[in-house]
């Protein structure tokens, strides 16, 4: 077992009562264990960042721009030991453990470089009128266990290159290598700038009740964000919630059918599906659906699945427990209900929290397997005809986080990208995140944007300032 893992509290190692056991997806062990923190951890952290908070928010902002910048440079410095923990916390096969912890670094340079500007609206001989951006003050974020270390640096990046301080929670399940980024930011940022606090169920209820936090950022479910949305209601907390998805992915018939499938195939299993943006249902032109059904399923059979931790794994277990029993809820749903249910991969014996790749064959669209998000290596394929019927069907969710579309004809694909109820449309391929671009979802996709200037404004307040200059009023009188 590791040895204990501390939290980060105004820059020093805190501990709690009572301890989180921290498990190995792929075997199902405990090996890790850390604090279970509770209200006073809780209160501890948030005065922290209180009292940090005028002297970071009056630094200037050339120098959080060169603190941030550096944060990604101590990632990229610890990026193996930092990938080989995630995946054995997580799950996912090294390889994309490792782009993962490099991505974080990447983000925290690119967030570095951005700058927001005074707007002026407003400026004559008699009136300047301008719009600053301003901090909030103390922030709240909540990551989840499917990216931890990438995520959370989504919420730290923005949040105190605006000029907030913050308090992060990251998943019970993942906690490790978050616990670790604050390890690291104690040699960067001043004391209680980022505090990283680690808890249970109870602790996420604590911290959006908290009257000491001006915002709240959450990334997770689309339920778990319904009750984020009215615990912060009491104290009117600015929010972002960047919830669930049930991605859409439509297929045209002129496209190269193993190509596609090969780009679909990554978008939907890749961390076994375990993304939010992930290609969750395929919608395929009857004219193609069966070759389309062959191919993906012939990949399928090739890709090794197992311990993410050995040399060649491309697919890992089911992050955890609850997760894995609910894709197997909605695997007995499919057979009882008499769909085709097609396990295409191999999953491994003994122990771990495995789900084989399964490809569900044209099931009826107001099934479960189609309506829900599955977040794991199952995927319904749907057959179709007409453009506007797969385009009604598309959006046909409470979902519109992002979607897909295939096809050699541009002017058909930016036609339906016009149509489509999701933050993001991709075309021709899948998973393009930049920290550049926004990022945030339609109708019960979420709340608010990451990433972009506008993500970085998520983390502000507008100020906005007149000036009456002396000629206008001595004219005036």
């Amino acid at each position: 077992m590791l040895d204990f893992t501390a939290m980060t509290i105004d820059g020093r190692d805190a501990e709690a009562p009572g301890r989180i056991s921290v498990r190995n997806p792929a075997n199902g062990a405990v090996f890790a264990e850390v604090p279970d923190a509770g209200a006073v951890e809780l209160d501890a952290a948030v005065a922290a960042a209180t009292r940090a908070f005028p002297a970071w928010a009056a630094t200037p902002w050339a120098e959080r721009q060169a603190l941030v910048a550096r944060i990604g440079e101590a990632i990229a410095g610890e990026a193996d030991a930092l990938a080989r923990l995630l995946t054995r916390e997580q799950g996912k096969p090294l390889a994309q453990a490792q782009f993962e912890v490099t991505a974080a670094a990447q983000w925290c340079g690119a967030i570095a470089s951005m700058e927001l500007l005074v707007a002026v609206v407003e400026d004559t001989a008699e009136h300047r009128v301008e719009t600053h951006r301003v901090p909030i003050g103390v922030v709240g974020a909540i990551s989840p266990w499917n990216f931890p270390v990438l995520l959370s640096i989504w919420k730290i990046a923005p949040a105190i290159l605006a000029g907030n301080t913050l308090v992060l929670k990251p998943s019970p399940f993942t906690p490790l290598c978050v616990l670790r980024v604050g390890a690291l930011l104690r040699e960067i940022l001043p004391p209680g700038v980022v505090n990283i606090v680690t808890g249970g169920d109870e602790l996420g209820p604590l911290m959006t009740a908290h009257p000491g936090f001006g915002k709240i950022s959450f990334t997770g479910s689309t339920a778990t964000g319904r009750r984020v949305m009215e615990s912060a209601a009491a104290t009117l907390k600015r929010l972002t919630l960047e919830l669930g998805g049930n991605d859409p992915a439509i297929v045209f018939p002129d496209v190269d059918v193993q190509a596609t499938a090969e780009q679909i195939f990554w978008s939907a299993f890749t961390n076994s599906g375990q993304i939010c943006v992930a290609t969750k249902r395929v919608y395929v032109h009857a004219d193609v659906y069966d070759a389309f059904l062959a191919a993906l399923r012939a990949i399928a059979e090739a890709v090794p699945m197992g311990d993410g931790a050995q040399q060649g794994i491309a697919l890992g277990p089911v992050q955890n427990q609850n997760q894995y029993e609910r894709v197997q809820t909605l695997l007995a749903e499919c057979r009882a209900s008499g769909a085709t249910v097609i396990e295409a991969g191999r999953a491994p014996e003994g122990p771990g929290y495995f789900i084989p790749v399964t490809l569900i064959d044209d099931p009826d669209e107001s099934s479960r397997i189609v309506q829900e998000e599955q977040f794991g290596p199952v995927l319904p394929l749907i057959r179709f005809t007409d453009e506007d019927d797969v385009v009604a069907r598309a959006n046909a969710s409470e979902y519109g986080l992002a979607a897909t579309i295939w096809t050699c004809d541009e002017a058909r694909a930016l036609r339906l990208a016009g149509r489509i109820e999701a933050g993001s449309v991709w075309i021709n391929e899948a998973l393009a995140l930049s920290p550049f671009a926004a990022f945030g979802g339609h109708k019960q996709s979420g709340v608010g944007q990451e990433n972009g200037i506008g993500g970085l404004e998520e983390f502000t307040n507008p100020k906005t300032v007149t000036i009456r200059r002396p000629a206008a009023q001595a004219a005036a009188a």
